[in-house]
């Protein structure tokens, strides 16, 4: 296995529009990163890039030290999975299996004994003497990766390898393809742009939007603590809710006003300055139903989504980002369509974006000491 790592890389098709701008970016032997972000974002090109697929504008690129930039992706010796399945029809899946051992010569016997090992690893063993039109999508999903793991390649890129099953068959498919990884300590990189599947699979994730890495972290940590207002609505599910608010700061404390609240948000032992304009987010899990004497906001029911464990209230809110504000309930809350229901917002879960959508401050948390601004924006 092998480090990855890229060093100012850019990549243009058009000079005026970077499709990858000026990326630094290392993943760890046997780590799996994943990046995700919208469609578009460059993601897919970075893999790639990493495999001698694409070259780069400027920058270099580098895997187990070895400066690749200009080594052709047949000498990489990285393996690649495609969003389609990319089987030949007329070979069985042993065949399929064994192709990329027989292109790099490996001997029939060892090429033989690697294709088994692999089938029993993904329990396809079963599937060996049959062509790819008689497997089902996920049995096709699991040869081709097979095809890549056969070769124990220096790092496996994974682009969207999952997006073509139906859901059930993607969940059971991901949770097997972690199981995978942290048996084979192989470095991988996922591209995906499902967040749910960035957190779930990831030892860490990269948020890229417009070409950039807009962070990159633990997934729990780029959960808590998203570094710009981007970050912080494309991961997490439901979105964030984002309202203005103006700050006043007095003795230690930061007081935040808004047309969505009926009363300030106080937060106390603060420590820094920012500036009389901000805006502020929670997820629509760090808040709960309370009475009215101690909501912080109300606001009339305008959709009921029930999710099974819990159920997902759409809230009018004058001065919201989006015109209305999300709440987790518990699933048996009773609430209905254009009841007015109050809620409380956990302070210390709250995040807050100066006007450029940059983090402002780290929320006090309970026992801590004062709040701090947060680091500053790259």
């Amino acid at each position: 296995m092998a480090s990855i790592q890229l060093e100012h890389v850019t990549k243009s098709y058009d000079a005026a529009q970077p499709v990858v701008r000026d990326m630094n970016l290392a993943i760890a032997d046997g780590e799996l990163l994943v990046l995700v972000g919208p469609s578009g974002c460059g993601k897919s090109t970075v893999l790639r890039l990493v495999a001698g697929l694409e070259t780069p504008t400027a920058g270099r690129v580098f895997i187990g030290g070895e400066d690749m930039t200009a080594v052709p992706p047949q000498h990489r010796d990285v393996a690649m999975v495609f969003q389609s399945y990319a089987l030949y029809p007329h070979m069985t899946v042993r065949q399929n299996l064994g192709f990329g051992l027989r292109m790099r010569g490996v001997p029939a016997g060892d090429a033989s004994s690697a294709v088994e090992k692999t089938a029993d690893m993904l329990g396809i063993r079963a599937l060996l003497d049959r062509r790819p039109a008689q497997l089902s999508g996920g049995q096709r999903q699991r040869v081709a990766l097979g095809r890549a793991l056969a070769r124990h390649a220096r790092a496996y890129l994974l682009d969207e390898p999952l997006s073509n099953l139906d859901p059930l068959l993607r969940v059971d498919t991901r949770s097997e393809l972690a199981l995978l990884h942290r048996q084979l300590a192989a470095t991988m990189v996922y591209v995906t742009h499902d967040q749910e599947e960035a957190m779930t699979l990831g030892s860490r994730i990269a948020v890229m939007r417009d070409g950039m890495v807009e962070q990159v972290g633990l997934p729990l940590d780029v959960y808590r603590q998203p570094a710009n207002r981007f970050v912080a609505s494309f991961i997490g599910t439901p979105r964030v809710n984002l309202f203005a608010c103006s700050c006043e700061q007095s003795s230690g404390a930061l007081s935040l006003a808004s047309s969505v609240l009926i009363r300030p948000l106080v937060l106390p032992g603060f420590d820094g300055q920012l500036p009389q304009q901000i805006e502020a987010g929670f997820r629509p899990q760090d808040a709960e139903l309370c009475a009215a004497e101690d909501a912080h906001v109300i606001g009339a029911v305008v959709l009921i989504e029930p999710l099974g464990p819990a159920t997902l209230l759409h809230l009018r809110a004058d001065g919201a980002s989006e015109g209305s504000l999300r709440v987790v309930v518990p699933a048996d809350a009773v609430v209905r369509h254009g009841e007015q229901v109050g809620f409380r917002i956990r302070l210390d879960r709250l995040h807050l974006f100066d006007a450029a959508g940059h983090r402002l401050v780290e929320p006090p948390r309970p026992g801590a000491g004062p709040a701090k601004m947060a680091p500053e924006h790259r």
